[in-house]
């Protein structure tokens, strides 16, 4: 996975600055334009969830070079996630959402190369969790 992790890691930094509450405000994204996987997240309060996904983020930044480490970890977490009634259809949604609430976030500094650059990571750590989500 050859991503541009310097691009990556200065457009979230400036993401995370700009909306410290970044998680809480992808959820409000996603339930706005999927409500259908709300049940999904009933098993915990939305803040607790925003704090789970922005400690996955954090370290998925933290790793973004080490291609075993994304592997293994991504793999398990798909596999999770069959258990929480994710379906591959939704990778999609949580990548439009997501890429929605960054692009928010940064501002007029949402260029097209950073555009690009976030598309290709969320394509590959999507890929590397439904593989996962596919051995199980």
């Amino acid at each position: 996975m050859a991503l541009d992790s310097q691009l990556l890691r200065t457009s979230f930094d400036l993401v995370l600055e700009n909306q410290p509450e970044l998680t809480l405000r992808f959820y409000e994204i996603l339930f706005e334009r999927y409500p259908q996987v709300q049940p999904l997240f009933s098993r915990n309060a939305r803040a607790n969830q925003a704090q789970m996904l922005q400690r996955a983020l954090l370290a998925v930044m933290e790793h973004i070079e080490d291609t075993q480490w994304l592997r293994v970890t991504l793999s398990a977490m798909g596999k999770k996630h069959v258990d929480y009634g994710v379906t591959e259809e939704m990778y999609d949604w949580v990548g439009a959402s997501l890429l929605a609430t960054l692009a928010e976030a940064a501002g007029p500094a949402w260029t097209p190369r950073v555009s690009a650059a976030w598309t290709e990571a969320y394509g590959a750590i999507a890929s590397l969790m439904k593989a996962g989500a596919r051995e199980d």
